[in-house]
């Protein structure tokens, strides 16, 4: 594993259950001690676990949901860290690759070094945009932080209830300029609100985005549970399974015509030319943002924003 670290396994952070009776599976992102950070082999699970819920006959809709106060901030940024660094690492592990099975990875240096993995995101199989294949109704209850990967399963879900204190956007706006799926969210959230997010980096509230029609439902957080069951159970009792994925089927047309799957893979192309951009001394996700403790580096650019423009709900206190 990148950098050393031991993490919790997949098995520990993505969670599954389902009830046969009402035909309800649910997803639990475990891992509060690090606001659900995503890690490369939870990411794999998760993915095999919506393969898994398609496929179950006792399975009409699936809900994902946090632990603990938030639904995410993202991958597991220190276990990136040496894609973005100068050292030559293989990646072949979120190819679900063994280092032992005679392929080499491409060297840094070579656009296929990071271009490889930010194009294989645009595939169903790496838990990057399997909700779209998804054939059963999913539904994301939303809490707290929804950054960065968590923010690709709000964007992916048929349908999204969020608590009122619940943050939406990516990061990598802030550190890199885009990030995969952004095809997916222009079209959900519409150009003008999307570019917004894009240009300054801030993250939207669960009620702006509402209003730009990305969330479906804003409920009280102490709310939030009862109201995501309450749309589980309907739509779990509403028509038989045949005819949601018949439904699903014309509403995947429909993006298809509307270029999703191409979105994912223009998305891939422009992640890849991360190394050809010149640096103008902000803080970007490299060696520097590491040596100098993740924390303080997000917080240090964090202070550069107006503080209700902030990612950190810390850093938007200040503006109270």
């Amino acid at each position: 594993m990148p950098n050393g670290a031991q993490r919790p396994s997949p098995e520990q952070i993505i969670l599954y259950e389902k009830d046969a009776a009402t035909k309800i599976a649910t997803i639990t992102i475990n891992r509060p001690d690090k606001h659900n950070a995503i890690t490369i082999g939870a990411r794999h699970r998760f993915s095999d676990l919506i393969h898994r819920a398609n496929v179950d006959d006792e399975v009409k809709v699936l809900v994902i949901r946090g632990a603990g106060d938030h639904l995410g901030t993202g991958d597991d940024l220190p276990e990136m860290a040496d894609l973005f660094s100068d050292n030559d690492v293989s990646w072949l592990h979120d190819f679900r690759i063994g280092d032992d099975e005679g392929v080499k990875y491409p060297p840094k240096g070579s656009y296929r070094h990071l271009g490889a993995v930010t194009q294989l995101y645009a595939r169903s199989g790496e838990g990057m945009r399997d909700l779209q294949d998804f054939k059963k109704i999913s539904i994301v209850e939303a809490k707290g932080y929804c950054y960065g990967w968590q923010f690709y399963l709000a964007g992916d879900a048929d349908i999204v209830i969020a608590s009122e204190e619940a943050l939406f956007g990516h990061a990598a706006f802030r550190y890199a300029g885009w990030a995969a799926r952004m095809w997916q969210w222009a079209l959900t959230m519409g150009l003008r609100n999307f570019q917004e997010m894009v240009f300054t980096g801030r993250p939207f509230t669960a009620q702006e985005m509402k209003d730009c029609q990305f969330v479906n439902r804003v409920v009280p957080r102490a709310q939030l549970e009862a109201e995501t069951m309450k749309y589980a159970l309907a739509c779990a009792r509403n028509r038989p399974t045949d005819t949601i994925v018949m439904q699903k089927t014309f509403f995947e047309v429909l993006k298809q015509q509307q270029g999703e799957y191409m979105g994912s893979v223009l998305s891939g192309w422009l992640e890849s030319m991360l190394p050809a951009v010149m640096d103008e001394g902000g803080i970007e996700v490299g060696e520097e943002m590491f040596e100098k403790g993740l924390t303080n580096a997000v917080k240090d650019n964090d202070d550069r924003f107006p503080p209700d423009w902030r990612l950190s709900y810390a850093g938007r206190k200040q503006a109270k």
